[in-house]
C-alpha cells in the first residue's frame, strides 16, 4: 500500500457517496496549488491523467 492511498481511503470513505462536477474538481485542484504551489507538477500530471483518460478506451 501507497503512505497515499489512506488519503484515498479517507476521500472515499468521507465524500464516495457525493456526486461532483468536473468544474468543482478544476476549482479545488486550482485552489490546492494556489495554497501549495510545489505541487503544481503533480497536480498538472494528474489532471492531464483525468482529462485524456478515456483516449484509449476500445469502445469509441
Amino acid at each position: 500500500m501507497y503512505f497515499t492511498d489512506r488519503g484515498i481511503e479517507e476521500l472515499e470513505a468521507r465524500r464516495g457517496e457525493e456526486e461532483v462536477s468536473l468544474a468543482w474538481l478544476a476549482d479545488k485542484l486550482r485552489a490546492f496549488v494556489d495554497a501549495n504551489p510545489e505541487f503544481e507538477t503533480p497536480i498538472e500530471r494528474l489532471a492531464t491523467y483525468l482529462a485524456r483518460d478515456d483516449e484509449d478506451d476500445p469502445e469509441d
